[in-house]
């Protein structure tokens, strides 16, 4: 499916718009691997997962409230990001996605919304990173210090501090360290033509 009827099939104008920001964004981050890309060339697996054949970028996107988020990497690895911002949401409702484990730290949290859009986001970016998306079941697998098994494979998962209202998450089958991650703001208005 080209990228135009992939933006279609979304219902609301603003997730279409955001995705196409951050296809946008992996464009310019391509840049920074010295690295072209050229989004008429991006497919998708079988999950929905977006990929670009013959060049060494591996990307995945997130996006929410007024942020959008790529994680790219030319290390040969898949890796996943989530970011989500915090909201008011009812627990109980999401118990059924966590292990008796997860539930207990963000039940007795002190801050029990905040812990919970932390395991969300550590949750996402793994099954992202993993590739097969949604059909995971989350409660299939637990963090545990930043890390957790699935599918006889580890991942390792990394917190992203962008804003104070804000999870964020990376994950990768290779070890991540804060200090090779790099975070670039880069202002709408460079897409943007008057």
């Amino acid at each position: 499916m080209d990228y135009q009827k992939q933006l279609h099939k979304y219902r609301r104008w603003q997730d279409a718009q955001l995705t196409l920001m951050g296809r946008l964004l992996v464009k310019e981050g391509a840049t920074y691997f010295n690295e072209r890309v050229d989004l008429k060339e991006l497919y998708f697996t079988e999950y929905n997962k977006p990929y670009f054949e013959n060049n060494s970028i591996i990307f995945n996107i997130s996006h929410s409230g007024e942020f959008v988020v790529v994680a790219i990497t030319n290390d040969n690895c898949n890796i996943g990001i989530d970011i989500e911002k915090y909201k008011s949401i009812n627990i109980q409702d999401f118990k059924g996605h966590m292990t008796p484990y997860e539930q207990h730290k963000v039940l007795n949290s002190e801050k029990d919304q905040i812990e919970f859009f932390r395991y969300w986001t550590q949750k996402e970016a793994v099954i992202k990173a993993h590739g097969n998306g949604l059909t995971i079941p989350l409660k299939s697998f637990e963090i545990r210090n930043n890390k957790t098994n699935l599918d006889s494979s580890t991942f390792f998962i990394s917190e992203i501090m962008l804003k104070e209202e804000y999870a964020c998450h990376v994950a990768s089958k290779k070890e991540i360290y804060k200090e090779n991650i790099t975070v670039k703001k880069i202002d709408i208005n460079k897409f943007t033509t008057t």
